[in-house]
Parts: structure tokens; C-alpha cells; sequence
């Protein structure tokens, strides 16, 4: 399951911020230096989808706000959008 996010480093609180041109946004707390913000993307996806980190990947967007992020295994498209939810 691919999904599109707009991710926004340097925030209060790593969040589901709602929506931004029909993407999924994230706030999060690390700042867009030496790729603390990705690491924290990935991590703190993994805990909410309670999915081990290494069942997510990127696709593309790593130096971008816009992200393609993977996640594969046993969690289903409707579970992730119940979770994700803004």
C-alpha cells in the first residue's frame, strides 16, 4: 500500500495535520537536517500502524515534503485510513 504525504519538519508535535492538496499532512517534530525528519516519519508510522519500521519504505520524495511512503504486511488500506485519519 503506497501513500502520498506532505510532511512538515520542525513542527511543535509529530501529528496527522489534516489534508494539503489532497495529500495526507504530517507535522513532525524533527527538523529537515541530516534526515532526522525522515527517520521520524518512519518511526513514528511504524508505531501508529503498529507495523515493524522495516515493512516501510520510501518510494520517492526523500529531499521533498512530498513523500511516497510503502507499507506492506498485514495491516489492510482501510485500517491505515482509520488509523491515519485526519
Amino acid at each position: 500500500m503506497a501513500l502520498v504525504l506532505y510532511c512538515q519538519p520542525g513542527a511543535k508535535q509529530t501529528k496527522v495535520a489534516g489534508l494539503h492538496d489532497g495529500q495526507l499532512k504530517i507535522s513532525l517534530q524533527a527538523p529537515a537536517i541530516e534526515n532526522q525528519a525522515n527517520e521520524m516519519l518512519l518511526s513514528w508510522l511504524s508505531k501508529q500502524l503498529k507495523v515493524p519500521q522495516k515493512q516501510i519504505q520510501f518510494l520517492s520524495g526523500q529531499n521533498s515534503r512530498n513523500k511516497r511512503v510503502e507499507v506492506w504486511g498485514s495491516i489492510t488500506p482501510e485500517q491505515i485510513a482509520q488509523i491515519l485519519s485526519p
